[in-house]
């Protein structure tokens, strides 16, 4: 693998982007005549690695490492979240931009993968320190971003407040109003609506229509998340409203269980009224270990990549795994589960519910015209249960799995548009 790692990744620890290269060395015996065009997959377009200095409240200049990978735009511009997290690093950028690329073309939309990020923990800064940080990162991307280039969202510690300053600080450097710019904004300033929950109303749709093929019931599914931030908490919030059980739900903070079922709505209400894991009266803490090993019909990793090794995924019982978070199952661990009978849902299928609605938002940008919620989520359902239903009838037909199946689709679309465009010069 070191021989196709680009020199600026250390051999010995490629991190993430080596995942992403497993994961086509996997679907390319599946490409026939595309094959020979692969490779261009597994280099990114362009990376860019910037310094953003930021001055702090004492007066103190800090600097931080910024990121944009643009993995592939033979589709169209760059589309991928901004992540603020102390972890980022260019092989993760790479990778998440790479998964992007597959997400986009899997659900067909007019995008190529992007992905951004800042090496920050952005808890540790006043909002004022995080402003400063946002505005600096914006603008040391100059014009490497744009609507018609590369499309920011929010991610891994950012959200609308950070994509408002994001699209403010543009258009100020570019002298007109720019909305398009990025995606996920308030909807004051030209968000869509229904764009807060989109990630993890996807999975919740993504996670039915498997359902419904494996002949398991909604009503009374036993489900377990891991993570309770953005992505998690909007699964939660779904499954439970169409009837299913919460029984568990684990993050930073700790693992709450109650085999009587969680009501979600109850638990953010008491976290964002100061209240702590440890006293939610709807739920007992169980060790953190004991969560991946529950019985249930349902498990939703929502959390960072990496999650479940063959070490975690010897221990799951779960029917369906629905990937809520990026590369959250080694390709060694997927076998295992694979083994076992359980079905993993992908993350370039089960949360691409998210830049769905980035989508829907850009192009309301576009055209002046806004859609009503129901709206969005009539056609976030639709884009999505016709997405699952092309790719498991793949899987079915080529005796894959959904993950190699979505990846047969994707890299399809993505390397026919390649081979029409050809090289130039």
């Amino acid at each position: 693998m070191s021989t196709r790692l680009p020199s600026y990744l250390n051999a010995a620890e490629p991190g993430p982007w080596a995942m992403f290269l497993q994961q086509l060395d996997r679907v390319e015996p599946h490409l026939g005549e595309l094959a020979r065009w692969t490779d261009t997959l597994r280099r990114p377009k362009r990376t860019l690695v910037v310094d953003v200095p930021v001055r702090m409240d004492d007066g103190r200049i800090e600097h931080f490492e910024g990121f944009r990978a643009q993995h592939n735009l033979s589709r169209g511009p760059g589309k991928g979240g901004v992540r603020f997290h102390p972890a980022v690093n260019l092989s993760e950028v790479m990778a998440l931009s790479g998964w992007m690329t597959v997400k986009n073309a899997a659900v067909n939309l007019p995008y190529g993968g992007a992905k951004g990020g800042v090496r920050v923990d952005p808890g540790q800064l006043s909002r004022g320190e995080l402003e400063r940080l946002t505005r600096r990162y914006t603008s040391e991307l100059g014009d490497f971003i744009g609507a018609e280039r590369d499309i920011p969202a929010p991610d891994v510690g950012t959200n609308d407040q950070v994509m408002a300053w994001m699209m403010d600080t543009y258009s100020v450097n570019h002298g007109t109003m720019q909305p398009g710019v990025v995606t996920g904004k308030p909807v004051s300033m030209g968000g869509s609506l229904g764009r807060r929950d989109a990630t993890g109303r996807g999975c919740f749709v993504v996670a039915r229509e498997a359902m419904r093929r494996l002949g398991l019931p909604l009503a009374g599914a036993r489900v377990a998340v891991q993570g309770f931030g953005n992505v998690g908490n909007a699964t939660a919030r779904a499954f439970h409203d169409e009837g299913a059980r919460l029984i568990a739900v684990q993050d930073v903070h700790g693992t709450v269980f109650n085999d009587a079922g969680i009501d979600p709505h109850a638990l953010l209400a008491h976290l964002k009224a100061g209240g702590s894991w440890s006293d939610f009266p709807g739920a007992s803490l169980i060790p953190d270990d004991q969560f991946w090993g529950l019985d249930c019909d349902v498990l939703v990793p929502a959390a960072l990549e990496g999650q479940i090794t063959p070490e975690v995924a010897a221990q799951v019982r779960a029917r369906i795994v629905v990937e809520g978070a990026n590369g959250p199952t080694t390709p060694e661990a997927e076998d295992i589960l694979h083994d076992k009978g359980c079905t993993v849902l992908p993350d370039v299928l089960a949360n691409a519910g998210g830049v769905t609605v980035s989508y829907f938002e850009w192009v309301q940008n576009a055209t002046s015209f806004f859609w009503t919620e129901q709206d969005i989520h009539a056609k976030l359902d639709r884009v999505l249960s016709e997405a699952f239903d092309s790719i498991w009838r793949s899987a079915h037909d080529k005796g894959v799995n959904l993950r190699t199946a979505t990846f047969i689709t994707a890299c399809s679309r993505v390397l026919e548009a390649r081979a029409m465009r050809g090289l130039y010069p």
